[in-house]
């Protein structure tokens, strides 16, 4: 069986979304995290909608350009967790979270590298 690692990473950056309300990811984005707790969260939740439409709708529509183009921010997601793990307020500290993480950045790089 082929492993079709386009699939496999917008399904870990799907899970990765779900763990971020666990983890409280808007209070470490910039803008976000300025809103304080509660307003911060429901934005976080809310932009989630059109994004998940927006990828769930460009998938369907089976373009080259935006297979390349997810899978290249699905290696610069994983730059940025990277970036951003000292913040003192990153409660993405788990192996659960990293390997959702990584495992998205890897399939992306996989994508991006074998076209």
């Amino acid at each position: 069986m082929e492993i079709d690692f386009f699939v496999l990473g917008i399904v870990l950056v799907l899970m990765h979304e779900m763990d971020a309300i666990r983890c409280h990811e808007w209070r470490i984005l910039p803008g976000l995290s300025a809103l304080g707790e509660k307003m911060g969260m429901i934005l976080f939740v809310v932009l989630h909608v059109p994004l998940f439409y927006w990828i769930l709708i460009s998938i369907r529509a089976d373009s080259e350009a935006f297979d390349y183009g997810f899978s290249i921010f699905l290696v610069v997601h994983f730059v940025l967790h990277v970036l951003f793990l000292w913040h003192k307020k990153n409660e993405f500290k788990d192996w659960l979270s990293w390997s959702i993480i990584a495992g998205a950045g890897a399939c992306g790089m996989i994508k991006v590298i074998l076209g």
